[in-house]
């Protein structure tokens, strides 16, 4: 059975780094084989885990409606094939990139196609982990549909948090199928202030743990390094314990405060 999480927040709250970070924890952990899947149009998951890639599903989509399906090739078919030939192979996992749409139009149908065929295709691994779109965009087209754990990713600051409770109260709304959705606050070296603990606390947000601002992680996505090389740190180790504690039994009461 395959675990399907996905990190979200306002952009800036480091969910790619803290999306990096839980693909080694996995790979660490041997639980594999593991899909990145980067859907946020700024694609940078790729840089974070020391990949490059050349296609992106956003370039099969415009194959699709521009009508380049090989004649004798079924649409399903061929959106198939190109999702797997479209996969960046690495050691333990591999990565598959969203990408950002060129032409104008609707993309239902189509996106509705790669939906079902990214489903299938995440049946092969053990772990799929997602670094959405920044904001709330990938609520509306559904692509954070279907997921065991919604990461929702914070700073200690209130716009970042009033953030956060949009897209859990959004999630809600369009009745999106996730089991459950866990707040994370980022950078924080100390307790959280009373002010903001009282408005997580006055929210539906279930604050599932804290991770510290960490300089060796900060300097390897600055200077375009994977993290996946770097010895345990304060970050990657408090990510850790969150991960950890997801497979804990009862994990849906569980809240590690502050």
């Amino acid at each position: 059975m395959t675990l399907r999480i996905a990190f979200s927040g306002k952009g800036g709250t480091g969910k790619t780094t803290l999306s990096a970070l839980a693909i080694k924890y996995f790979i660490e952990q041997k639980i594999t084989p593991l899909l990145a899947v980067d859907a946020d149009p700024n694609s940078n998951l790729n840089v974070a885990l020391g990949l490059e890639f050349k296609e992106t599903i956003a370039e099969v989509r415009e194959e699709v409606l521009e009508g380049r399906v090989p004649q004798g090739e079924a649409k399903n078919e061929f959106i198939l094939r190109r999702l797997n030939e479209i996969l960046v192979e690495a050691d333990n996992f591999d990565l598959l990139v969203m990408g950002r749409p060129e032409s104008q139009g609707c993309y239902c149908a189509v996106n509705h196609l790669l939906r079902d065929y990214l489903s299938k295709l995440s049946q092969q691994y053990r772990v799929v982990v997602m670094d959405t779109e920044a904001g709330m965009e990938h609520l509306s087209r559904r692509t954070t549909d279907d997921l065991d754990i919604l990461f929702i990713v914070a700073n200690p600051d209130p716009v970042s948090l009033r953030a956060a409770l949009r897209i859990q109260e959004i999630s809600g709304k369009l009745k999106l199928r996730i089991k459950n959705k866990y707040l994370i606050i980022n950078r924080l070296n100390s307790t959280l202030p009373d002010p903001l603990r009282e408005m997580v606390e006055k929210t539906m947000l279930n604050l599932i743990g804290t991770i510290p601002e960490d300089r060796e992680v900060a300097e390897a996505m600055q200077q375009g390094k994977s993290v996946l090389d770097l010895a345990p740190s304060p970050a990657s180790q408090s990510l850790h314990k969150i991960l950890e504690a997801i497979s804990t039994p009862g994990v849906e009461e569980v809240s590690i405060r502050w």
